[in-house]
């Protein structure tokens, strides 16, 4: 059995992972005009990916296909549920 710091670890690895590309996602949409977000809030949001990329490098960050994108999650779903969440607690 893995101890559980080695559990805590990856379940913030895959966290950090996926709200990674989630803010991409509203950047994107931000850029395009199809929404807004509260300056100070974007400022926070802009340090935390950057805090980000720097800790796991660009290339190990965005998924390479929709499969992987899926097994990411999967493992996040997982992790949650060894450390006492329900199953399919995807909230980042």
């Amino acid at each position: 059995m893995r101890r559980e710091t080695t559990v805590l670890a990856a379940e913030e690895e895959f966290f950090e992972k996926i709200w990674y590309e989630r803010h991409l996602v509203l950047k994107y949409k931000i850029e395009t005009g199809q929404t807004t977000c509260d300056p100070e809030i974007w400022k926070r949001a802009e340090a935390n990916a950057a805090r980000i990329r720097e800790k796991y490098g660009e290339e190990e960050l965005s998924p390479k296909s929709d499969f992987e994108w899926g097994m990411m999650n999967g493992k996040l779903s997982a992790l949650r549920w060894v450390l006492g969440d329900e199953w399919d607690f995807l909230d980042t």
